[in-house]
């Protein structure tokens, strides 16, 4: 298979890389952590000019009609960068509302940066379980009456607009019965309690009491929104993958520099013989974790291109495909994470938890992905899980 990026891609990296190099540097990063909105509109307005927000939006949206494969160009640029601004979680949403094929308005918002969104997936209960939704959702009149709460929602007090799951019929953890539903930040009833995470981003608690939406509202088909609820996830954790990467890249290359200058009885710290090997093993891991990543985006871009120009039926083998990768790359680049970044910090010796060097914010960052949208356990059960992975199935 063919891994080589497109020249267009390249050149949008390095505008990019360019942009975090000469305004986005560590010191104007700790910057924007510490002020109060924990973001900055200035470098939000620099990745809408750069075409970013547009790039995975449909063209009659004005978007570029960019696919996973492009966005894992500039969500690893992303994570080398360290950059906090609320992209992931606008691009994660808008995965939902591009699927649901009904809210084109506000993909149009987006696509120009003028509209940032978060997604209100995960309840106190739930964990790594998307399908566990306790918030209730009931006809009201013409629309709906939203109740429930929804925990750690990336960059929700930064958003002008949720992403909601919500239960309109069966149990508690049905598949079917999920409904998905557009709802303004600010509409009345919506309560936030904003916090800084261990990385520096920011997530809310989001609570909705009694609040009321249209039925134009609804993101998708009534009681049907798992299916676009697992295929935005999928594509959300394909995102986090190509982030992680960029930061385990980003932290091999400080480490790597660090054992160059550290000496220790008169000689680099690098040229004894055990620090090497766990170098060698760090740079196993990482290459392990991007060859799993890159297959993911692969199979993202050629579902996302399936369900374009086929009917669903006939997406059945597409979509176990990334399932399967989604799954695996997720895992793997969750278990390199670990291992890169808990040996970084070692190799770093003391320095490698304070506050002034970029190692333990990588660090850091690497930790809060392997928990989002599934940590490792999770995947590798889902895997696990997937028809076909024992010989039996096959067999029968």
């Amino acid at each position: 298979m063919d891994f080589n990026f497109k020249e267009e891609q390249l050149q949008l990296a390095d505008a990019l890389k360019r942009w975090i190099a000469r305004d986005y540097t560590f010191e104007a990063r700790r910057a924007i952590v510490g002020s109060p909105a924990g973001v900055s509109e200035a470098a939000w307005a620099t990745l809408a000019e750069l075409g970013l927000t547009a790039l995975p939006l449909p063209e009659a949206q004005g978007g570029f009609d960019g696919d996973a494969v492009d966005m894992f160009v500039v969500m690893q640029e992303l994570g080398r960068g360290l950059v906090v601004e609320p992209y992931f979680a606008t691009m994660f949403g808008a995965e939902f509302l591009r699927r649901g094929r009904a809210h084109e308005a506000l993909l149009e918002r987006v696509a120009a940066g003028d509209l940032k969104l978060a997604c209100a997936l995960g309840e106190r209960q739930s964990r790594h379980d998307l399908r566990d939704i306790a918030m209730r959702a009931t006809p009201d009149g013409a629309g709906w009456r939203l109740n429930g709460e929804k925990k750690v929602v990336l960059h929700g007090a930064q958003a002008g607009l949720l992403i909601v799951s919500a239960r309109t019929a069966g149990a508690q953890r049905d598949e079917d019965g999920i409904t998905l539903f557009a709802v303004p930040a600010d509409a009345a009833g919506v309560v936030m309690r904003d916090v800084r995470m261990l990385d520096g981003q920011r997530a809310a608690d989001v609570l909705l009491r009694d609040v009321t939406v249209g039925a134009d509202a609804v993101i998708g088909t009534v009681d049907e929104g798992w299916t676009i609820l697992e295929a935005a996830a999928d594509h959300g954790a394909g995102l986090l993958c190509a982030e992680a990467l960029g930061a385990m890249d980003a932290l091999f290359g400080a480490t790597l520099d660090y054992l160059k200058t550290r000496q220790q009885f008169g000689v680099p710290i690098g040229k004894f013989q055990a620090l090497q090997h766990r170098m060698a093993d760090m740079y196993v891991h990482l290459e392990q974790a991007r060859s799993m990543a890159l297959l993911a985006a692969v199979r993202l871009a050629a579902e996302q291109k399936a369900a374009g120009h086929q009917a669903e039926d006939a997406c059945t083998g597409i979509v176990a495909e990334r399932r399967r990768a989604v799954a695996a790359a997720k895992y793997r680049v969750g278990q390199a994470a670990r291992f890169v970044g808990q040996q970084a910090i070692q190799l770093h010796g003391g320095m490698g938890v304070t506050d002034e060097l970029p190692a333990s914010h990588y660090f850091k960052r690497l930790s809060t992905i392997e928990l989002t949208l599934g940590d490792c356990d999770h995947h590798l059960a889902r895997f696990i899980a997937q028809p076909g992975f024992y010989d039996d199935e096959e067999a029968a």
